[in-house]
């Protein structure tokens, strides 16, 4: 049985031979897919699908019997499950309708497949793009608080330089204009002494 001749088995279980040929695209899409990806695809009372790596080994070349280098490589493997083997064996009789040859897998029991692989990538994608998202949110809120604090600091310290200059700027003022009356009233007291020398005359003029 080829792959065609397989859609044909299935068309009429499946609703048209388009839909079988779809099902049975999709199925072993997804089992080469997750072989490929090294997960283990394993199907209750069936099989499994498995990758198998193969060390670097020496062999002999069956026509000319020269030895023969080969190198490291990854295969595909198939291990029918105990009901399979039962059924090909002839332990057991295939039933005569129905698709009751391999019994339902319980849930749980399929491992791997191209949808869930799908899935497990875009989620790790997500992940990372919101870790990247978040780290990048943190950085730009730590380098704003940073230049803040810097612009408060110099905001600060400039407003406590001009505080300063105004401060003495207006103390100079202030001494300024304190000085000169001072000097006023120095002069004005030379002024009375020589009215009292004046009244001192008359007196001795008077006698």
């Amino acid at each position: 049985m080829n792959k065609a001749q397989l859609v044909e088995a299935i068309a009429d279980k499946m609703g048209g031979r388009q839909q079988a040929a779809e099902a049975v695209d999709h199925v072993l899409d997804a089992i080469v897919r997750a072989v490929v990806a090294g997960e283990r695809v394993s199907v209750t009372g069936f099989g499994s699908f498995e990758k198998v790596d193969r060390p670097a080994r020496y062999a002999r070349n069956p026509q000319t019997g020269e030895r023969v280098r080969v190198k490291k490589t990854s295969v595909p493997r198939f291990r029918a499950g105990q009901g399979f083997k039962d059924l090909v064996s002839g332990s057991k009789k295939l039933p005569r309708g129905g698709e009751v040859a391999v019994k339902k897998a319980p849930k749980g029991s399929l491992t791997g497949g191209a949808s869930a692989t799908v899935k497990k990538a875009a989620a790790k994608k997500t992940t990372a793009k919101k870790t990247t998202a978040v780290a990048k949110k943190a950085t730009a809120k730590k380098t704003v608080a940073k230049k803040t604090t810097a612009t408060a600091k110099k905001t600060t310290a400039a407003a406590k330089k001009t505080a300063a200059k105004k401060t003495t700027a207006t103390a100079k003022k202030t001494a300024a204009k304190k000085a000169p009356a001072k000097k006023v009233t120095a002069k004005k007291a030379p002024a009375k002494k020589s009215t009292a020398r004046k009244a001192v005359a008359k007196k001795t003029a008077a006698r």
